[in-house]
């Protein structure tokens, strides 16, 4: 999963208990408006599903922005996270339009480096230090910010950063967020790629990074430190959970910017999404996951942390499949990523094992998170997605984003996704449905994330966990056995268990509530 800017401007909305189709050509029909003007707000739950939280974008609109919120939240998200703009050492075009009394921005005394950051938000007073050097500039039809990172303002010698900004899309986000019970974790600033090696961060500008990172968490901390709905931050450098070694540029990068949030921010969450990757040849086993994990939570700094693994399924690094599915063929859908070969020919395990080794060892201060990519590897004919930048990607189904949340377990505190645009919002016609409209008509099915043999008043039977399994019944294969439900439980997840026994090596379990909706797909058990 990469930062992006993403092609379709979509949100959905929903009218009662429906989601009313949007084309997948955009908005056009709010720029301009006062926040006074967009609709009313509807904070109704209509279709709690087992995802609660979704990478958005900052919209400039806050009409767009409170429809979006209201989408997300409509389906049961109870979490917004957003990418941070990439903090760059490089000229950007953009800065060509940022002029004071006729002059360039940077054009100032003593200037020894030039920092760029394009973002969508408005900064307050907690960005500006020094009167005069630092500014917000109205120049061209754009807004900009000029900040020193000097360590005193009276230092002969100094780096710039200039900001550009298209509104305050953060802003918005944040007041939305609030009015609908929201929590919102904004991406810190993206470190500079290494030229030549962009997955690994240019450590020669981590200290510009850190001073502006300090910078913008200040105003954070001014601006929204009262608000409920600011939780905390989300890392935007990703890396994976694996075992690195000694002097790792990325744990080098988490443990310097973390350190600046703890210290702004104390109390306030750090959110990191490592990915896994199983490919036999280019990923690693599930055993070296606990040592990812433990390396990348000695970052945290004293800061509370929430770890969400990428469950590598959308990019085709992961796959899912049950305990008895080794020799079977990968899924049509991963075959242009690892060819038409078994699970266990391409692969070192399933989504299940590797959140099965992250739960093992769990550091302290950290909670476990999963994040189900809600996309496809490649996009098909008639599919709609993500059309730029390369890679190209699919939109997948509601079933298989069910698969995801049952291969997550039961050891996921909170289960979020990679990302509500384009791929839940996007439709292949104007009146076709959007994933987001599949969840809100088929959110009561039931999902299975964990089954064990257990013993009621002395009898056998299965007890299983997971979501909207109150009532009905479980079915039971390949025996065929339908067995009613003779017990029900809620806790953070909720219960059921059935009488029986399992006669064969393994048995796949599809749960029918009392509301007569069936799982999408079995779970299995030895």
């Amino acid at each position: 999963m990469h930062r992006i800017i993403l092609w379709l401007v979509v949100a959905a909305a929903f009218a009662v208990s429906l989601v009313v189709p949007v084309g997948s050509g955009g908005f056009d029909g709010f720029d301009g408006f006062d926040v006074e003007e967009c609709q009313s707000r509807d904070t109704r739950v209509v279709a709690p599903y087992a995802v609660t939280g979704y990478w958005v974008i900052p919209r400039a609109d806050p009409c767009v922005t409170r429809r979006m919120v209201e989408a997300v939240h409509a389906i049961g998200g109870d979490t917004l996270i957003t990418f941070g703009p990439r903090f760059s050492a490089r000229d950007d075009p953009v800065f060509a339009d940022c002029l004071v009394d006729g002059r360039p921005c940077a054009d100032v005394p003593g200037v020894r480096r030039v920092y760029t950051y394009v973002t969508s938000e408005e900064f307050g007073k907690g960005l500006l230090r020094c009167p005069g050097l630092d500014r917000r500039i109205e120049s061209r039809g754009r807004i900009f910010y000029r900040v020193s990172l000097a360590a005193s303002c009276a230092d002969p010698v100094q780096d710039l950063v200039l900001v550009s900004t298209d509104g305050d899309g953060l802003g918005n986000l944040m007041t939305e967020a609030a009015a609908y019970g929201v929590t919102v974790f904004p991406g810190l600033p993206a470190a500079p790629q290494l030229e030549g090696k962009p997955w690994e961060p240019d450590a020669a500008h981590t200290a510009a990074l850190t001073a502006f990172t300090a910078r913008v968490l200040a105003d954070y901390r001014e601006r929204f430190g009262g608000s409920a709905a600011f939780g905390g931050v989300y890392q935007s450098f990703e890396l994976a959970v694996r075992a690195r070694g000694p002097k790792d540029p990325i744990i080098e990068l988490y443990a310097a910017q973390h350190a600046v949030v703890a210290a702004a921010l104390p109390g306030k969450k750090i959110v990191v999404s490592p990915y896994i990757d199983a490919r036999r040849g280019r990923g690693f086993p599930p055993g070296q996951v606990a040592k990812g994990l433990a390396d990348i939570a000695a970052t945290r700094a004293g800061a509370p942390m929430a770890v969400a693994v990428q469950d590598g399924r959308g990019t085709g690094k992961v796959p899912v499949y049950g305990v008895h599915e080794g020799e079977a063929k990968v899924a049509p859908r991963l075959v242009p990523v690892v060819g038409d070969v078994s699970n266990a020919q391409a692969y070192y395990g399933s989504t299940g094992d590797y959140i099965e080794a992250a739960a093992r060892r769990v550091p302290p201060g950290v909670e476990l998170w999963v994040n189900v990519e809600g996309f496809e590897p490649t996009p098909v004919a008639g599919e709609c997605g993500r059309v730029d930048p390369l890679p190209l990607r699919g939109r997948t189904t509601k079933s298989r984003i069910d698969a995801q949340v049952m291969a997550a377990g039961t050891h996921a505190g909170k289960i979020i996704s990679y990302g509500w645009d384009p791929f839940f919002t996007c439709q292949a016609r104007y009146d076709t449905p959007s994933l987001a409209d599949d969840i809100v008509n088929g959110w009561r099915q039931p999902i299975i994330v964990g089954a064990t043999r257990k013993e009621m008043n002395g009898r056998p039977g299965i007890l299983v966990e997971g979501y909207n399994l109150r009532g009905g019944t479980l079915r039971f294969d390949p025996q065929g056995a339908v067995v009613r439900q003779e017990w029900y439980g809620r806790g953070r997840l909720e219960s059921a268990w059935a009488p029986y026994v399992p006669t064969g090596p393994w048995t796949s379990i599809t749960a029918t509530n009392e509301t007569g909706y069936s799982s999408t797909s079995a779970y299995v058990i030895r």
